[in-house]
């Protein structure tokens, strides 16, 4: 990862810290004082399975893919993190134990790493920034993962396609035929079979 000299992904923080209408000037200006600024190219891992993750990560820009491997090695992808995002292993983080998912850059791409430790320490010192992280959480780890849980047990391919369309609808001309069929549990072929004609 190479710190990279563009003030830019900062001011992309700070706006998308600003809109939370939560965060006071003083606790977003804490904030962007413990990021450091980072390049991750194309098919790089940002964190890999088994290993007990120290930071949390603000998608600046670019697109990653949060995955495990199968005991058969195959890549199965549960969620894609595109810009203005936070992304984490976070069980792992919280436990601070070897994650099972890995974090791989599908772009070139730029984020803010934030210590974890220190993070913590403002939420425990900072109210505002405790709600903020509390929201987050909610709203984009436990709301959201229970949704598509439901989704990948009950739902056919032909449904869980049909959902993953709406919701992932603007980065979907970013994303490879294989990174689609991973994350719907399915090959490129049946992919191919479910797909609308022309």
């Amino acid at each position: 990862m190479e710190n990279t000299p563009n003030h830019m992904p900062v001011s992309s923080f700070r706006s998308n810290l600003e809109s939370t209408a939560i965060l006071i000037p003083e606790s977003i200006a804490l904030l962007e004082a413990l990021c450091h600024e980072s390049s991750i190219p194309k098919n790089s891992s940002l964190l890999t399975a088994g290993s007990i993750p120290k930071h949390y990560y603000y998608v600046a820009k670019g697109l990653f893919a949060y995955y495990f491997l199968t005991d058969n090695g195959e890549k199965v992808i549960k969620k894609f993190f595109p810009e203005n995002t936070f992304i984490a292993s976070a069980s792992a983080l919280l436990t601070q134990t070897p994650g099972h998912f890995s974090i791989e850059a599908l772009e070139d791409s730029v984020v803010l790493s934030i210590p974890a430790d220190r993070f913590k320490a403002l939420v425990a010192e900072r109210h505002d920034i405790a709600l903020f992280y509390i929201n987050y959480l909610e709203k984009n780890w436990v709301i959201e993962k229970e949704m598509l849980e439901i989704s990948s047990k009950s739902d056919d391919a032909k449904v869980r396609y049909a959902t993953f369309l709406t919701s992932y609808a603007t980065i979907l001309p970013r994303l490879k035929q294989h990174h689609i069929a991973s994350f719907l549990g399915i090959t490129p072929t049946q992919l191919s079979r479910i797909k609308p004609k022309p």
